[in-house]
């Protein structure tokens, strides 16, 4: 599909700063002078932040004009990206289907052409799931690369601030202006290891795009992805417990989130320790595969991205995040790319690397693109 429609994405519109690079930034970091509420009835009364988030400020230092605050899954909490309380975006490109979450506002603008690109964040698949359901380019970096100073949770283990865009020269752009090496362009693709882990017509139509693209693939088996998704869950709810657990004596937290936030509570000290016992072993075992491989690629997302209405309830479509989560676990960067359609929706490509090789995803990303829309 190549109709695009307004998103209906944005909390707050505004504009700050002068440049030629036009975004947008999640509802979960702060701009100076509005509220950060985070798509939450619980923080409707919340003081207006008094400084940017560190990389805002960057942004608008380089030249980027930001143009306001993007509605979310509430509390980032979430992957459907729907919010009675600070609206759902349209998904504009596939109107009928979720926008993704957890940041459905960040992709839906990009998506539509409002802006260039969008900032917004990763803790278990909240950048590179909307992207893949938006049909854009969805960047996670490696843990830590992008500075979350002044984001909500202040602090979590998974979460990366992430980028959207159109296009993978503008992604570079942005790299560039973050002081992020960016590199040289890539004359062709490096080996790539190939996991089938999704629906197998989704496996299939990925593979025929990267032996279309001439990808040099190896065949690579990687039983300890749903370990590591579960120890991500693990995680997350133990971490989101301690971020969010007294919004919920103040009543307006959504139930579904506040279910998954008391969830959290019950998180053991045994549990969280094999956990992260998983965590060690999952990256020491994907730091081995990358030095044979330089990229790793699997779909983003296991299956089709559903309707609106096959997604009323949030719990239930939570396991779409299990081929991402695994790598907000590990901290190695990974990015969703937009491959083609099966019965008119979006199918997505994800690539991995190696720690702090961001900007070799985004040049393979720009390559492959090329390659398949010559």
């Amino acid at each position: 599909m190549n109709h695009f429609c307004e998103s209906n994405a944005y909390i707050k519109k505004f504009t700050l700063g002068q440049g030629d690079l036009r975004f947008a930034v999640k509802d979960t970091l702060d701009v100076a002078g509005h509220a950060t509420q985070a798509g939450c009835r619980a923080l409707a009364s919340a003081p207006l932040a008094q400084r940017h988030a560190q990389i805002v400020a960057t942004l608008l230092n380089q030249h980027c004009v930001l143009t306001g605050k993007t509605t979310l899954h509430e509390l980032a909490f979430g992957v459907t990206g729907i919010n009675p309380w600070s609206g759902t975006p349209l998904n504009p490109q596939y109107p009928q289907l979720i926008p993704g979450g957890s940041s459905s506002g960040s992709a839906a603008v990009v998506a539509a052409g409002e802006v260039d690109f969008a900032i917004g964040t990763d803790t278990g698949g909240s950048v590179r799931m909307p992207a893949a359901c938006c049909g854009i380019l969805g960047l996670k970096p490696t843990y830590g690369l992008l500075s979350r100073q002044g984001v909500m949770p202040p602090f979590s283990s998974l979460d990366c601030v992430g980028l959207f865009a159109r296009e993978a020269n503008v992604l570079r752009e942005v790299l560039d202006r973050l002081a992020i090496p960016t590199g040289e362009a890539l004359h062709s693709l490096p080996a790539i290891g190939l996991i089938s882990a999704a629906a197998p017509r989704i496996d299939a139509l990925i593979h025929q795009r990267l032996i279309q693209a001439e990808a040099r693939l190896h065949t690579v088996l990687l039983p300890e992805m749903e370990q590591a998704y579960l120890a991500g869950i693990t995680i997350i709810n133990h971490e989101n417990w301690q971020a969010f657990h007294s919004l919920l004596e103040l009543g307006g937290v959504s139930s579904d989130v506040a279910s998954r936030i008391r969830a959290g509570g019950s998180v053991s000290s045994i549990e969280l320790s094999k956990a992260e016992q998983v965590r060690r072993s999952f990256s020491d075992r994907l730091d081995t595969l990358l030095t044979s491989m330089p990229l790793l690629a699997l779909a983003t997302l296991p299956e089709l991205p559903p309707l609106l209405s096959e997604a009323s309830d949030p719990l239930k479509v939570v396991s779409m995040t299990r081929l991402v989560r695994p790598f907000n676990l590990s901290g190695h960067p990974a990015i969703s790319i937009p491959l083609g359609e099966i019965d008119g929706r979006p199918v997505a490509l994800q690539l991995v690397a190696s720690k702090g090789r961001d900007a070799m995803l985004v040049e393979a990303a720009g390559y492959l693109l090329a390659r398949l829309h010559r």
